[in-house]
C-alpha cells in the first residue's frame, strides 16, 4: 500500500508540473558556470551553433590559444604535385562472391590517399586576446592576475570576466550574436588610460593535426596572406587568405582606437584603445565575401552592430531557446544526486545548442577543437541530433539534416559503384560528399538506417504531407540500398550481412564478421519503418517487394550459450572483445527491439554490467545502456548509469565531456536523449516518467517532450 501511495504522489507531482509550468529561469540559472582560473583544455564559449568563440579566464584568448571555429571555415592544402583527385582508384574487395570497389587506401597512390584523408579540414579563424602590461612594462602572465573570476550566464549567453592586475580592476563582457558570426566585447579598466591594455588579432595557417585542442600554425607566415581592405577611424575590414580559401573580418570599435600590424612578415594586428576607462569592439567573421569590390554594406545598419545590440540579441536568442521545447526540474527529489544530474542536463543543452546547430552535422568535438580534421561522422549524426526531436526543439533538429537531401546524388553514385541500388551514405566527410579512404570508413554500415529513423522522428513530431515530401526520396533510396546490401544465403535460406563489414564497436576483424547483431536489428527497424512510409506515400506493393522479402527472411540475432553476442560465430567475445561500445545493449533501448528475446537480453545486459571493460568504452555508451535499463523496467539502474563519474563519462565545469577526442559531444547528446526517453517514455510504456524510480527518491517535473519510438 505504501508503494502505491508513493507512485500516486509521484504522478501528481508530474501532473502539477504540466498545470503550473516549470520555472525555467530558475532551473537554468542555478547552473550558471562560475570559475576562478583558466581550465587549459576547457574553454568558456559564446556562439550560435554555426560559429563559436572559445575563451580563457580573461574573456578572450589571452593566455591560451583557444579556437574560433565555424561551420563554413574549411581549407584544403594544394594537391600533391601532378596529382588529381580522380587519380585515386578504389581497391576491389570480394564479399560473398561479389567484387565491390570500396573506399580503402589506394596502395598505388599513398600520397594522394593521405591528402584525401585530411582535405578539406576545419581551421581556426583567428585568435583574439589582450596584451596586458605590468607596471614595469613586462607582459603579464595569468599568474600575475589576482581575483580572477568568470561567470557564464546561461540564460543570456553572456560571459563576464573579472580580474585585477597591479591593483587595477578589469571587467570584460563577451557575447555572440545568435544569427551573425560576431564576437562582441566590452572592457572597463583604468589600465587603458595608462596604455597597459591592448587587444591583438592573430591569424594562423592551418596545421596538420587531425586531432588537436589548439588549432593553427602561427609559424609559417609565408604560406598565407592577410591585408587591410579598408580602414576607418572606428573600424576596419581585413581579409585572410589560405591557398584557395578567403574570408573577411570586419572590426568596429568605440572611440578613436588605432589598428596596426605588429610586423609586415606576420599576421598579428594590434588594436590600441583610446585612453579612457571604457572600450567596446565587435569582430565579425564573414564567409563568401572574397572578390567583392563593394563593402559599403558593412557601414550600413545591417553591416555594423554595437556591443549593446549583440548583447540584446544574445539574451533574446537564448531566452527563446530555453523557453521553447521541453524542460525538466529535479529540485524536488530526495536523492541528493539530483543537482548533479540536472547540472549535466542543463549544461548539455547549452553546449549542444552553442556548438551543434549549424550548416552541417557537427564534428565530434563541435566548435571547440578539431577531431579527425574537423570532419563529421555520418554514423554519429543520430547521437548529435536525435535529442532535439525528443526535446521538441524541431528548429534545431532540422538545421542541418538537409545534408541527406543535398548529398543524395553522390550517395546514389556511391551505391551504383558497388553494383547496388539506392543511396549509400558515407562514414566520414566534410562540406563535400567524398568519403575518407580507410578501412572503417569503407566497411562501416550502421549509419545507413539513420535517415529513416530521423525521418520518422520528424514525422511523429509533425505528421504532414510536407514532412513526407521532405524525406520521401531519402527514405526510399536508403531502404533500397539496405535491401540490396544483404546477400541471400542458400544454405540458411536467410538474408545475411556478410563480410567484410565493420561493426559499430569497430573492434572485430571485418573479414570474418558475419551478421553483426546491432546492424541486423537496425536494418530490420529501417526496412520495417520504410514500409510504413511506403504506405503513407501510397507506393505500390510491387515497389517494396524486395524490402518485404528481406524483412521476412533476415537472419536471426546471433546467440551463444544463452547470451546475445556481437556477431555470428565470434570467438571469446567475453574475454577478447568485451571492450569498445557494448552495442548489444542498443538493440533494446535505443531501438524498440522487435526481434529481441527479452529474457536473453536481460541475461546479456547483466553480464555486460559485470564483464565489460569499462575503461575502454565511449561516453555515449552509458546513456545507451541507461535507455536499455529503462526499457527493461530497471529505472534505478538507468539513473545510476547517467550519474557515473568515470573517465569516459565526466562533465567538467563547462559541461564538456572529458574523453578522447576532447571534448566529445555525442556524450552530451546521448545524455539528453536518454533523459527525454526516461521522462516521456517510449511506445508501449505507461505512466509518467517511466525511466525514473517511483519510490519517492526522485520527483521529476517535466513538460514538452516527444515520445521515443
Amino acid at each position: 500500500m505504501r508503494i502505491l501511495q508513493t507512485i500516486v504522489i509521484g504522478l501528481c507531482l508530474v501532473q502539477t508540473a504540466f498545470a503550473q509550468g516549470i520555472d525555467r529561469y530558475s532551473v537554468v540559472s542555478r547552473h550558471n558556470i562560475l570559475t576562478t582560473s583558466t581550465i587549459p583544455k576547457s574553454p568558456a564559449q559564446v556562439g550560435n551553433g554555426v560559429f563559436a568563440f572559445c575563451m580563457d579566464v580573461t574573456g578572450l584568448q589571452t593566455f591560451i590559444p583557444f579556437n574560433t571555429l565555424s561551420d563554413w571555415g574549411w581549407h584544403s592544402e594544394p594537391l600533391p604535385p601532378g596529382k588529381k583527385v580522380s587519380d585515386y582508384k578504389a581497391p576491389i574487395v570480394e564479399s560473398f562472391g561479389k567484387e565491390i570497389p570500396l573506399m580503402l587506401p589506394d596502395p598505388s597512390e599513398p600520397e594522394l590517399t593521405s591528402w584525401l584523408s585530411r582535405n578539406p579540414h576545419k581551421f581556426n579563424l583567428g585568435r583574439i586576446g589582450f596584451i596586458l602590461l605590468r607596471t614595469d612594462g613586462s607582459i603579464a602572465e595569468e599568474k600575475d592576475l589576482i581575483g580572477t573570476s568568470q561567470k557564464v550566464d546561461l540564460w543570456t549567453g553572456i560571459v563576464s570576466s573579472d580580474f585585477t592586475l597591479d591593483g587595477e580592476a578589469v571587467h570584460v563582457r563577451t557575447s555572440c550574436h545568435p544569427e551573425k558570426d560576431i564576437v562582441a566585447v566590452s572592457v572597463e579598466s583604468a589600465l587603458m588610460q595608462e596604455g597597459k591594455l591592448k587587444v591583438f588579432l592573430d591569424f594562423p595557417y592551418s596545421d596538420k593535426q587531425g586531432l588537436a585542442v589548439y588549432i593553427g600554425n602561427y609559424d609559417v607566415p609565408s604560406k598565407h596572406i592577410t591585408s587591410i581592405l579598408s580602414l576607418r577611424p572606428d573600424g576596419a575590414l581585413l581579409r585572410h587568405t589560405l591557398d584557395s580559401t578567403s574570408y573577411e573580418v570586419a572590426l568596429n570599435w568605440s572611440g578613436k582606437a588605432k589598428l596596426t600590424r605588429e610586423s609586415p612578415d606576420y599576421h598579428k594586428y594590434i588594436l590600441t584603445p583610446p585612453p579612457s576607462g571604457n572600450f567596446e569592439f565587435t569582430c565579425r567573421f564573414l564567409p563568401g565575401c572574397a572578390g567583392k569590390k563593394d563593402y559599403s554594406y558593412l557601414d550600413s545598419r545591417e553591416g555594423r552592430f554595437s556591443v549593446a545590440e549583440v548583447e540584446k540579441a544574445s539574451a533574446a536568442g537564448w531566452k527563446s531557446y530555453w523557453t521553447s521545447g521541453a524542460a525538466i526540474d529535479l529540485s524536488g527529489s530526495k536523492d541528493t544526486r539530483w543537482m548533479e544530474l540536472e547540472r549535466r542536463i542543463v549544461l548539455s543543452q547549452y553546449v549542444m545548442r552553442l556548438n551543434e546547430c549549424g550548416l552541417y552535422p557537427p564534428q565530434e568535438s563541435g566548435l571547440v577543437s578539431n577531431s579527425w580534421d574537423g570532419r563529421f561522422h555520418f554514423e554519429m549524426i543520430w547521437w548529435h541530433v536525435a535529442h532535439y526531436a525528443l526535446w521538441n526543439k524541431m528548429d534545431c533538429f532540422d538545421k542541418y539534416l538537409g545534408v541527406y537531401r543535398d548529398f543524395l546524388p553522390e550517395a546514389r553514385n556511391r551505391a551504383a559503384s558497388e553494383g547496388r541500388s539506392g543511396a549509400r551514405w558515407p562514414k566520414c566527410t566534410g562540406n563535400f560528399n567524398r568519403e575518407w579512404p580507410g578501412a572503417a570508413h569503407a566497411l562501416l554500415i550502421w549509419q545507413q538506417p539513420h535517415p529513416i529513423y530521423l525521418a520518422e522522428m520528424d514525422y511523429r513530431a509533425k505528421p504532414s504531407s510536407e514532412i513526407l515530401d521532405k524525406w520521401k526520396d531519402v527514405v526510399i533510396e536508403t531502404a533500397d540500398y539496405m535491401a540490396d546490401y544483404v546477400f541471400w544465403d542458400p544454405k540458411t535460406k536467410k538474408y545475411i550481412i556478410a563480410p567484410p563489414v565493420t561493426v559499430l564497436s569497430e573492434n572485430s576483424d571485418p573479414y570474418v564478421t558475419l551478421n553483426p547483431i546491432f546492424e541486423l536489428e537496425y536494418f530490420h527497424y529501417g526496412l520495417k519503418t520504410a514500409l510504413t512510409w511506403a504506405k503513407r506515400l501510397g507506393l505500390p506493393e510491387s515497389r517494396t517487394k524486395k524490402w518485404r522479402s528481406v524483412l521476412k527472411h533476415l537472419s536471426p540475432l546471433p546467440q551463444e550459450d544463452g547470451y546475445y553476442v556481437s556477431y555470428e560465430g565470434i570467438k571469446d567475445m567475453w574475454t577478447k572483445y568485451n571492450y569498445e561500445h557494448p552495442a548489444i545493449t542498443g538493440i533494446f533501448g535505443w531501438l524498440p527491439g522487435d526481434n529481441v528475446d527479452k529474457a536473453v537480453f536481460k541475461r546479456t545486459f547483466d553480464r555486460i554490467q559485470t564483464d565489460w571493460t569499462y575503461d575502454k568504452v565511449w561516453g555515449w555508451d552509458y546513456p545507451m545502456m541507461a535507455m536499455a535499463a529503462a526499457r527493461m523496467g530497471e529505472p534505478r539502474k538507468a539513473v545510476d548509469l547517467l550519474l557515473e563519474n568515470v573517465h569516459k563519462f565526466k562533465f567538467d565545469e563547462h559541461g564538456l565531456c572529458q574523453t578522447w577526442p576532447y571534448p566529445y559531444f555525442p556524450t552530451n547528446g546521448a545524455l539528453l536523449t536518454a533523459v527525454a526517453m526516461m521522462c516521456e517514455g517510449w511506445d508501449g510504456s505507461t505512466g509518467n516518467a517511466p525511466g525514473f524510480p517511483t519510490d519517492g527518491s526522485w520527483t521529476v517535473k517535466y513538460e514538452g517532450f516527444n515520445r521515443m519510438q
